[in-house]
């Protein structure tokens, strides 16, 4: 293994961010209900300026409702407010004894509650534009998202296809050629015996060499291709695959799981059988490992593929852009939804786990 590296799929985050951003309930309030609040303040202010008297005029206090109305309501219902809340504070002053009715003062004042307003309500204009560009973006981006998954997922799969394709003519084709080729090469060594002729050992060597090619090739399209898996077989694919690591690199891989293993959705299984083959792979070529361990559990709702080695390990700091086999496990991950973690064993080898979410007894296949 070349790095440690812990994936939570994206896809994750961002739904459940706009789950949230769309189950947010959006502040609303009735018109009437607005007026009422907004003319109840000002009569709170209007009173509380009577009892101050008109020496200590409440002006600044009046901004509030009127905030209030221009916010919500617009410019109009804020002017409105404001020229109610001139009233009351000119009527508040005649009740608290001032000796004029100040209409200067109140003009002036109803001046700069209206441009208050203005500018308020346009604030609250532009605070809604840029509200709408982010969730008209943010929709953009959503969608761009679905996109790019939906194609990853039509890559994943053509490149599936193709290499199941390529496995079975390896298997078939090539190695039903090369079985011929063993036979034609069998019959002239046994012509060759019977004539006691001095070129037996070069046919032995010729055949020989041939069935080697034979065993190659399906262990070529073994990579490439698992039966199995078409078959809900995860767990003789995987079987297989311990089988086939033993053999072609003389070590010895187990597999420890289950019957069944209850993944039912083929790319599914297809990605784990992937994950697992890197893994195993990678331990047996790079990190030369004697043991390796590939373990399926279900616990719950959740399912475990973990690959266990005892290799040399990986250092405790490389660069996550270093090595493509964990890339095409993270890729093949996220794919499916789940959240793989490669890291030390101890003072050497590697785990390297997998896990997703399985699916209830009234789901028919995993949620990808």
């Amino acid at each position: 293994m070349e790095t440690p590296i812990d994936t939570i799929p994206r896809r994750s985050k961002l739904d459940s961010i706009m789950a949230n951003l769309r189950n947010f309930p959006p502040f609303r309030v009735s018109r009437e209900a607005l007026i009422v609040v907004s003319l109840f303040l000002v009569a709170i202010v209007g009173y509380i300026d009577y009892l101050t008297g008109y020496e200590r005029p409440l002006l600044l206090f009046y901004l509030l409702p009127i905030s209030l109305a221009a916010w919500f309501g617009g410019f109009l219902t804020g002017l409105g407010i404001a020229v109610v809340s001139i009233a009351v504070s000119m009527v508040s002053d005649v009740a608290a004894g001032i000796p004029a009715l100040g209409f200067w003062n109140a003009g002036m004042a109803f001046v700069s509650y209206a441009l208050f307003a203005g500018m308020l309500s346009k604030l609250r204009t532009l605070v809604g534009e840029l509200d709408r560009r982010v969730q008209e973006r943010t929709a953009a981006l959503q969608r761009e998202v679905v996109e790019r998954q939906r194609l990853d997922q039509e890559i994943a799969q053509v490149a599936d296809r193709e290499r199941r394709r390529l496995g079975q003519d390896l298997h078939d084709r090539l190695g039903q050629h090369l079985t011929g080729t063993a036979l034609a090469a069998q019959v002239l060594k046994d012509k060759l015996a019977t004539r006691s002729a001095p070129e037996v050992t070069e046919a032995e060597k010729l055949v020989r060499y041939v069935e080697e090619g034979i065993d190659l090739t399906r262990n070529l399209a073994r990579g490439f291709f698992s039966p199995e898996l078409e078959a809900d077989g995860l767990g003789v694919a995987l079987e297989g695959l311990a089988e086939n690591i033993s053999e072609r690199f003389a070590i010895n891989c187990i597999f420890h799981g289950e019957e069944p293993i209850p993944v039912r959705d083929s790319a599914v299984a297809t990605q784990l059988y992937r994950i697992a083959q890197e893994a195993a792979t990678n331990a047996a070529k790079h990190a030369a490992a004697e043991n390796i361990d590939i373990r399926v559990t279900a616990d719950g709702s959740e399912l475990t593929l973990a690959i266990i080695d005892d290799g040399v390990g990986f250092p405790d700091k490389v660069s996550d852009s270093k090595g493509l086999g964990l890339r095409l496990m993270r890729h093949g991950a996220a794919l499916i939804g789940a959240a793989l973690s490669v890291q030390r064993n101890g003072r050497s080898g590697t785990t390297a786990t997998c896990k997703i979410r399985i699916p209830n007894h009234s789901e028919s296949s995993f949620a990808i």
